[in-house]
C-alpha cells in the first residue's frame, strides 16, 4: 500500500511524537509520499518559524527519502468534490481538499490526524497514525 502523509503527520515526525518514525519504518518509507501542497505548507511553516534554516534543513532531509506527488492528476476530482461539498454546505479548505483528492486519485491512504475533516471526500482511505501507533 502507498501512503500520502498529511502535513500534521510530517510535523509530528519532525517533533519525534506519537511513534510516527516507528510507523514509517513499519510500512516502509519507500511507500510514503507527500503532496505538493504539504511541501508548500511545510515550506511556509519553516519561513514563518523562528528558525527557518533548521526547519528548511529538516524538509530537505525528508525529501531525500520521501517523494513529492504532484497535484495535477487530482484537479478534476478536486473540482467535482468542491462543487459537491459546496452544494452540501460542507466545504473543506482548498489545500486540504487538494491533498485528499491527490490521495484518492493516486489510490493512496491519506495519513492524517484530521480524519473527521477528510472523511467528507468520497472514496478516501484514511489512517490516523497518532491513534494507531
Amino acid at each position: 500500500m502507498k501512503y500520502l502523509l498529511d502535513t500534521n503527520i510530517v510535523v509530528f515526525f519532525f517533533r519525534d511524537k506519537y511513534g510516527i518514525t516507528d510507523k514509517l519504518d513499519k510500512v516502509g518509507i519507500a511507500n510514503c509520499f507527500i503532496s505538493e501542497i504539504t511541501f508548500a505548507e511545510l515550506k511556509y511553516g519553516a519561513a514563518n518559524s523562528q528558525n527557518p534554516t533548521k526547519h528548511n534543513k529538516e524538509i530537505a532531509q525528508l525529501l531525500e527519502f520521501i517523494s513529492v506527488i504532484p497535484i495535477t492528476s487530482a484537479i478534476d476530482l478536486f473540482a467535482t468534490e468542491k462543487a459537491r461539498l459546496r452544494k452540501l454546505g460542507n466545504l473543506i479548505d482548498d489545500f486540504d481538499l487538494l491533498i485528499g483528492c491527490t490521495a484518492v486519485e493516486n489510490d493512496m491512504i491519506l495519513v492524517t490526524n484530521n480524519t473527521k475533516h477528510f472523511q467528507r471526500i468520497l472514496n478516501i482511505q484514511l489512517e490516523d497514525w497518532k491513534v494507531t501507533t
